[in-house]
């Protein structure tokens, strides 16, 4: 049915986005790492397992990687085409956040709920990404948001079971793009949403059995065809990875108290200062208590879950954005309706880290331009201090939209202080739309610079050559993807040990090393090596034939 609002949501999102996608290289690790996958995927044509360097890569199941196969086959090996499934999830995503809102609260409040996440840092920075994690928060989402729906219905004399069916595949679909932990949270929060709502929700045997049912056939299709076609290895690897991530502080990434509630309170401003809808007079109907007490169930049990796990990394509880969105929304609605309270310390948390972010987007510029500011910082980092030395042009200029984002900050809070409330909110949400627009524009291109350019032009510069190509003393998968290493070398010079030892070399063998490694691999491997080129951190190396 035609729905004009979701058009133009869709239109907009369209434009927030796509664009600039491709102006910036790949990331290490995550970027990289799944773009290579995908176009190992293409160039071997096996479709059904997930692979790097043309090994089994058994982190991650395929869904994603099935997503950037099909745009790499229409836009080539591109920044754009690792990007653009992300970018097509935020269309989808907004789309959907509105068309649950108004279905569950009126048009009013989806529109709400669609423009506070798309004004919410964080979830708009993952939209322009290549990283999995926005596809499978969003799965997860509709194996939640249907669920509640079938639940809500099921007191008519025919419960809607379409909506049990969406559920379980979209959260079997949730489970096949990054793991089981989306069967966890499905779970737990539907058995959470009971104990808080008195066993409210409860169903009968039967549709649990087709909600398993139905979600064991999705998770199947894959997870079954592998066991099929290549035996239990893979998926053994794959649990033992699931484990290992929660039990230990895996590839380095270690957190502390309080990491996940930070990372969400700023990394989901401004949303995460209006989660708590205080002085309540709202009276809800069946449909929004439901709703409610799920998203709230879904945010402790991520929360929860994410705090525990050993391995911290930025993005690991993400989900948590579409519960606290969904907060945040409902205590905007709240407000402007008259039927909660927008206390005094709320309004000057959500000024103050307005201003704190605007600090940031207005200071990165002003640090650009000063460098000599950070060197006695890094006086014992050789690698950092080379970084510096990068060829990247900052301009005072740059400082304007971080000036005039605080601006706007101060303004929307002086406005929701004297009671203006609507102008407040809407002037803070296109404000934030608008930095982020321009921070992920400028910025990132910037710092990249900085941080990997270098090796990665050495790498585009050895692609096509009869050559190998490897790094030495720090990990990452930008030799796979822009030297685009092809299949059919022998295992062994996949190891950059042998290709520094053994004495049956084919052919060159190029290495990039950052140049803090530098006099330790020359004073081992120095009589089998010829230095290149240095650039900004990173030294060419090559051991000819």
């Amino acid at each position: 049915m035609y729905n004009r609002t979701a058009y133009i949501i869709a239109i907009i999102a369209a434009g927030l986005f796509l664009h600039s996608l491709g102006k910036v290289h790949l990331f290490d690790w995550d970027e990289i790492n799944f773009a290579e996958s995908s176009r190992e995927m293409i160039v071997s044509g096996d479709y059904s397992r997930v692979q790097i360097n043309y090994e089994p890569f058994w982190e991650k199941p395929p869904i994603f990687f099935w997503f950037q196969v099909l745009s790499m086959k229409v836009f080539g090996f591109t920044e754009f085409a690792a990007r653009l499934p992300n970018a097509a999830c935020g269309i989808l995503t907004l789309i959907s956040l509105y068309l649950f809102g108004r279905r569950i609260h009126g048009e009013s409040f989806g529109r709400w709920w669609a423009f506070l996440y798309a004004a919410t840092v964080m979830p708009h920075t993952y939209f322009k990404s290549g990283i999995i994690d926005p596809w499978f928060n969003f799965f997860t989402f509709l194996g939640i948001g249907f669920l509640a729906l079938f639940v809500i219905g099921q007191r008519d004399e025919r419960p809607p079971l379409r909506f049990l069916v969406f559920s379980a595949a979209f959260t079997g679909c949730a489970v096949l793009t990054k793991g089981p932990v989306a069967f966890l949270i499905v779970l737990l929060a539907y058995a959470a949403s009971l104990a808080f709502g008195r066993r409210r929700g409860w169903s009968r045997p039967a549709h649990y059995l087709l909600w398993a049912g139905i979600f064991t056939a999705v998770t199947l299709a894959w997870f079954g065809l592998e066991v099929m076609n290549h035996g239990w290895w893979f998926i053994d690897e794959f649990i033992k990875y699931q484990i290992r991530l929660a039990k230990t502080q895996d590839a380095g990434f270690a957190g502390f108290p309080g990491y996940t509630f930070l990372v969400l309170l700023t990394g989901c401003f401004p949303a995460s200062v209006l989660i708590f809808r205080m002085g309540d007079r709202s009276v809800e109907d069946v449909a929004a208590k439901v709703f409610r007490r799920l998203m709230i169930s879904s945010l402790l049990v991520t929360y929860v879950i994410f705090s525990l796990v050993r391995t911290k990394v930025l993005h690991y509880s993400s989900f948590a954005y579409f519960p606290i969105g969904y907060l945040g929304a409902t205590t905007i609605h709240g407000i402007l309706n008259g039927t909660c309270r927008f206390p005094t310390w709320q309004r000057w948390l959500l000024t103050g880290l307005g201003m704190l972010w605007g600090i940031v987007f207005t200071g990165l510029p002003l640090l650009g331009t000063h460098l000599e500011w950070l060197r006695p910082f890094l006086a014992h980092d050789r690698f950092a201090l080379a970084n510096l030395e990068a060829d990247v042009t900052w301009d005072h200029l740059l400082m304007v939209p971080g000036i005039l984002y605080l601006a706007a900050v101060g303004f929307s809070g002086r406005w929701m202080y004297t009671g203006r409330l609507r102008p407040g909110f809407l002037l803070l949400l296109l404000a934030n739309i608008g930095i982020l627009q321009f921070a992920l524009t400028t910025f990132p291109t910037r710092i990249e610079g900085y941080s990997q350019r270098a090796a990665i032009e050495y790498f585009k510069s050895l692609s096509g050559r009869r050559v190998y190509a490897e790094t030495i003393g720090y990990k990452s998968y930008a030799p796979y993807y822009y030297f685009a290493v092809q299949p059919g070398n022998p295992r062994e010079t996949k190891d950059e040990q042998w290709l520094l030892r053994t004495d049956s070399l084919d052919r060159p063998a190029y290495f990039v090393v950052r140049v803090d490694k530098r006099d330790k691999v020359l004073q081992e491997f120095g009589q089998r090596l010829e230095v290149l080129s240095e650039k900004n951190g990173y030294v060419l190396m090559v051991r000819r034939k």
